[in-house]
């Protein structure tokens, strides 16, 4: 789909992309995946801490809250209504898969201090930005510790950047819970989120590029939608 026609979805309001997903318009489609893919992953993934169940748990999120895009009425926003549905799709895998709980569980988080003053630098070399991407992950494996409900708070705050607001209705608590919440998640990582390590927040659990793409065709494919490359509307 060219770049003016993605710019044409934009313009329209949610209840509109709403309506046009539940007649599955594949254009629609695209657009609003390909928005909301990384939140979506990195919400799920805050809660399974398993990429390959994340990326599951937002492909059939996305097919339910298409199914169910005639009772979208615009209470809230449309990437919020879908975070919602991603969140209760993920909780629901967790119950069903409890031996996930643990995955991350018995590994240091204190060794983030160590590889900092180790092997942390400014430069922009290729070195430094292999050691950038080396504290990307491990920063990740920290993130994933954290008790369940500081992390959700945590991901869609601290990475994704939703507001108090969003991430309120998203998670269906009251906004000061996320205010604690979020407040004793960083006090957690309060000695490891210094400038150098808050810099690396942007590549934590990244869905973008290729991953992006990857599930957006396969939610066309399993609403028996060709992907659109011609750039018309389906």
């Amino acid at each position: 789909m060219g770049a003016q026609a993605l710019a044409d979805y934009g313009a329209w309001s949610d209840r509109d992309l709403a309506a046009a997903l539940c007649r599955h318009d594949a254009g629609a489609v695209r657009f609003v995946t390909t928005r909301n893919n990384q939140r979506l992953f990195r919400a799920a993934w805050s809660i399974l801490r398993n990429k390959a169940e994340a990326e599951d748990a937002v492909q059939d999120a996305y097919i339910r809250a298409f199914a169910a895009a005639g009772t979208f009425h615009g209470d809230a926003a449309l990437s919020t209504w879908l975070t919602r549905i991603v969140i209760n799709e993920a909780l629901g895998r967790k119950r069903t898969a409890t031996r996930r709980a643990g995955f991350l569980e018995g590994h240091a988080v204190t060794l983030l201090d160590t590889y900092r003053e180790k092997q942390m630098s400014p430069s922009a070399s290729p070195e430094g930005e292999i050691m950038r991407q080396q504290l990307a992950k491990t920063l990740e494996a920290a993130v994933a510790k954290l008790p369940d409900a500081f992390r959700t708070v945590f991901v869609l705050r601290e990475i994704e950047g939703m507001s108090v607001a969003e991430t309120a209705a998203a998670l269906d608590i009251q906004e000061e819970t996320v205010k604690t919440r979020f407040h004793r998640a960083r006090i957690r990582l309060r000695d490891m989120l210094d400038p150098e390590l808050k810099s690396a927040l942007g590549q934590t659990v990244v869905f973008a590029g290729a991953d992006c793409e990857r599930m957006t065709a396969r939610v066309l494919e399993r609403l028996g939608l060709e992907p659109n490359t011609s750039g018309e509307n389906a």
